[in-house]
């Protein structure tokens, strides 16, 4: 079951929303109720969810309608129309004690600006939630301690916010977040206001945390190649409506309309897809069968290659040609003695790390898994057609 639940939700900003929102509904356009009333259409009939343990990225331009998003989930705002479901709860009719002890335990929140506290020390920064819980002086400490450790801030604790640098700065933010051990993290263009090596450093620094720590994080984002990297799925705003909710390759691969190919038409494909988004099924597995054995199942399979695995893990690679030939010699007793060592490749290896092995064997690169298990093939062809852009592909046909 999805953790967050966004259904059917319109924001209109003003005096009037619901005249405002009547009109849209008839089918004004955003420009025509901003001429007429004055009013502001931030969304209009979003509908997404979100499941636990995810990196779902809402990404889009200025006034696409992202930050006002991120902002219902913990109600900061709430919407003209619409209802959202947190955990099976309906947060739109909390009350306001009830609604305080859901900031306070199920979310927690990073900004752009930072948010921190500039009289605090960094330690006392991050233990502010816990503060707020009103959790004794020493158990609070001693676990913001362990949180600024985690973002490696050790030795800096007792410093203040403008001592740091604004990656130190945002660290001490992230830390205070997660110092709650809150189940949802919305981080809202939190890496933006930083120049791009630390925001690169931020990045790795999330991805290496989520590994660990599996929390449900709402990121916002105006950067592509951000969504890309950091997104198990993204979701694109344009105008306060939603244009395509996908995997990073399917929104690569298949974009819902123009808006969203213009968006990805010039993203470096090689880095960001992954292996496992375009291989296709081994044509054939073999483990210890005997010559005969083998034969006969690629006979049968109509396969003029297979991929040998046994329990010492991937052997390589042998041919109809090269069994028959070894029948007729009776040169082994299994497939295992005369496959032939081929290269391999991750599952989750970018495809630019797998083209130099595509390229220089003769047959498809298996690949697999970390448990060694054969999870498909790939061909320098297959990597090719996906990296070829779109436009080239359209003047090829």
């Amino acid at each position: 079951m999805a953790l967050i639940d966004v259904r059917h939700v319109t924001k209109v900003f003003g005096s009037r929303p619901e005249r405002a929102l009547a009109r849209l509904k008839a089918g004004a356009s955003k420009e025509e109720i901003l001429a007429e009333s004055n009013h502001t259409v931030g969304l209009y009939d979003i509908s997404l969810s979100v499941e636990p343990g995810e990196i779902f990225v809402v990404m889009g331009l200025s006034g696409s309608g992202k930050s006002t998003l991120i902002r219902h989930l913990n109600r900061l705002i709430d919407p003209t129309e619409g209802e959202i479901f947190i955990d099976g709860m309906d947060i739109l009719k909390l009350s306001i004690r009830e609604l305080e002890a859901f900031r306070r335990n199920k979310t927690g929140m990073v900004f752009q600006r930072f948010g921190l506290f500039p009289h605090r020390t960094v330690l006392q920064n991050v233990a502010y939630g816990l503060e707020i819980r009103g959790e004794p002086r020493a158990a609070r400490e001693e676990k913001a301690a362990e949180w600024v450790a985690t973002v490696g801030l050790t030795g800096y604790e007792d410093q203040y916010p403008e001592q740091l640098s604004g990656g130190m700065q945002q660290r001490v933010g992230l830390a205070r977040a997660l110092c709650t051990d809150p189940e949802i993290l919305l981080m809202d263009e939190a890496f933006s206001a930083l120049d791009p090596l630390i925001r690169g450093q931020m990045q790795d620094q999330l991805i290496e945390l989520q590994s660990r720590l599996r929390k449900t994080i709402v990121f916002i984002t105006h950067d592509l190649d951000e969504a890309l990297r950091l997104g198990d799925r993204i979701a694109i705003l344009k105008d306060g409506t939603l244009s395509q909710i996908g995997t990073p390759a399917e929104i690569l691969l298949d974009p819902a309309d123009d808006y969203v190919r213009a968006f990805v038409k010039d993203v470096n494909r090689a880095r960001v897809l992954t292996v496992e988004t375009v291989m296709k099924p081994p044509p054939l597995r073999l483990t210890d069968e005997t010559l005969e054995q083998a034969l006969a199942e690629m006979q049968r399979r109509g396969a003029e290659i297979g991929y040998v695995l046994n329990a010492r893990g991937y052997r390589g690679v042998v041919t109809r040609d090269a069994v028959n030939a070894a029948i007729a010699s009776h040169s082994g007793p299994t497939v295992d003695e005369i496959a032939v060592g081929a290269p391999s490749i991750a599952p989750g290896a970018s495809l630019a790390e797998a083209l130099p092995a595509t390229l220089s064997s003769t047959f498809p690169v298996a690949v697999i898994d970390a448990a060694g298990s054969l999870e498909g093939i790939l061909s320098a062809t297959e990597v090719g057609e996906v990296l070829m852009p779109a436009r080239q592909l359209e003047a090829a046909e």
